[in-house]
């Protein structure tokens, strides 16, 4: 007898999408939302909810045990269950990857993928660009066949690296999947660090002493995101290097300036003091935050469990990231 396969479905609650005025605007040129995107907005959620209870039917008709969760409710690792699949975008995939340790692969659907045709159509009155999925290797229109192909052995995850940080000697929980960002907390402010890149004990670059808005370190998989946006290089999904980013320097010798973007290799770490009264290490966005203060020391390497994740048949086999 076959044994059933334990599915977890991590969904992006709905109230995460503006919702109407509830106040009718006595004239047009009151109205904080134009009528065409109070539709749009209103169709979000509607594509949203329509692709959970989709995703749901698919799952009711498979020979497995599966069970909800709003992504908002997740607060222990995910354990016992042989594949998480989430719904959303991205951002609900980066959230579900801080409870996942290398044995339970996660399989994303993006929920309400860019349209092409409406982001022309209405470029000339607000930004219709929605969820870019590059972690997501499946949509509505796809979900069943891409769960058929994980659940008969013929789709394999990809091992994605992650970044590991410990802080003042002490390993922290939480590995980033896409980037770490140490900044002050607020972001006009300046933050006052140095760095150094090591391989061991005796082997290490030159110190390099920084003021500026922070330092974003990214893996292969994050390559895609802020870092690209701030002038970084794609790194192939497979990749175990990580790409690090000093944000708008100021007034940086040019003996330091060739260190202000580089790569950090599987065998090296990256060690920063810090030197702010204040500041935080961002996971993933704003997804998970620790607090710094002047004085601590932060090590960053590839030395993190990987993650297990479904990409899609483009984005496994070409360099995209």
């Amino acid at each position: 007898m076959s044994v059933r396969r334990r599915v977890l479905l991590l969904l992006k609650p709905l109230d995460v999408y503006p919702t109407r005025p509830t106040a009718v605007p006595k004239s047009p040129s009151s109205s904080p939302l134009a009528p065409k995107i109070l539709s749009y907005l209103d169709d979000r959620v509607r594509v949203h909810k329509e692709t959970i209870n989709f995703c749901k039917d698919v799952l009711q008709r498979k020979s497995i045990n599966w069970e909800p969760l709003l992504r908002n409710n997740l607060s222990q690792p995910v354990r016992h269950v042989d594949l998480v699949i989430t719904v959303g975008g991205d951002g609900t995939l980066l959230q579900a990857s801080h409870f996942l340790d290398d044995s339970v692969p996660v399989l994303g659907v993006n929920s309400d993928p860019t349209q092409a045709d409406e982001v022309n159509a209405f470029s000339n009155e607000f930004d219709a660009t929605r969820s870019t999925g590059y972690l997501c290797a499946a949509t509505a229109g796809n979900f069943e066949q891409v769960l058929d192909e994980i659940l008969e052995g013929h789709k394999l995850p990809s091992q994605l690296s992650r970044i590991s940080v410990s802080l003042n000697g002490h390993c922290l929980p939480t590995y980033a999947l896409n980037d770490i960002l140490a900044a002050h907390p607020c972001p006009a402010s300046v933050s006052r660090f140095s760095f150094r890149i090591k391989r061991d004990a005796e082997t290490s670059s030159r110190l390099v002493n920084c003021r500026s808005s922070g330092l974003r370190v990214s893996t292969a998989a994050g390559s895609t995101a802020a870092m690209l946006s701030a002038g970084g290089f794609r790194m192939p999904s497979s990749s175990n290097v990580l790409q690090y980013m000093v944000r708008e320097p100021i007034l940086l010798s040019p003996v330091e300036s060739p260190w202000l973007h580089g790569s950090i290799e599987p065998d090296q770490s990256m060690q920063i003091a810090w030197y702010n009264q204040e500041g935080v290490i961002y996971f993933d966005g704003s997804h998970v935050q620790y607090s710094i203060q002047h004085g601590d020391s932060i090590e960053l390497s590839a030395l993190a469990p990987i993650l297990k994740v479904y990409l899609s048949q483009r984005e496994s086999t070409n360099d995209i990231f």
